[in-house]
């Protein structure tokens, strides 16, 4: 199961490093903020929020009149969320310390970004907090990564690799979308990077 004590423990060795060599956002965020179909004005979460990288991206799509809000467990990561919404100015952040469903927000969004956040996707409570406060109609949108098939021994020593260094589990890998396609019968899956990793997506019933 997740260990929400130790990944506190580390991402705070991570947080001052972690946005080395992230100058561009990678295709797969791009890819995700697209499917999340976002208009102006909505609001969205965006979930492990981490250091803010995908802000500027949902910034882009909302608009001043949009509303973001960012949670993540990590302090040190939030600290430079919270620069780098103070350096753009962003009056429409609002970013939250806490773990994914440990908080109670006054909001219902539009959609949910989890972007590299295979703990939280290994979490049901947490799956279900995020699709409750979900509007009827909102979108759902996850990257992370996964076991690629047997054979690609390469790919999956890497995924391993990144599992544990960000991740405090395994658990699921198979399929880390489980929990929310319980909830989400529409979710759509694809897998790319050799099978190493999926983007899954999926609407809130009415």
């Amino acid at each position: 199961m997740p260990n929400s004590v130790r990944a506190r423990e580390k991402y705070a060795r991570f947080a001052k490093t972690y946005d080395q060599g992230r100058d561009r956002p990678e295709p797969t965020r791009l890819a995700a903020v697209a499917r999340l179909e976002l208009a102006a004005g909505q609001t969205v979460l965006d979930m492990g929020c981490g250091t803010g990288l995908s802000l500027p991206l949902l910034e882009e799509a909302i608009g001043p009149k949009g509303r973001i809000v960012g949670i993540d467990l990590s302090p040190e990561m939030l600290a430079h969320a919270r620069a780098r919404v103070a350096r753009q100015q962003w009056r429409n952040v609002t970013l939250v310390p806490a773990a994914a469903g440990e908080q109670e927000l006054p909001v219902d969004a539009d959609a949910a970004l989890l972007y590299l956040t295979h703990d939280i996707m290994r979490t049901p409570r947490a799956v279900a907090w995020v699709v409750q406060h979900l509007k009827p109609g909102g979108h759902v949108v996850a990257v992370g990564i996964q076991w690629a098939p047997w054979w690609q021994f390469r790919v999956n020593w890497r995924i391993w690799g990144l599992a544990r260094s960000y991740t405090t589990t395994t658990e699921g890998l198979r399929a880390p979308w489980s929990h929310l396609a319980a909830l989400l019968p529409n979710l759509r899956v694809e897998t790319f990077w050799k099978g190493g990793m999926y983007l899954a997506w999926g609407t809130k019933a009415p």
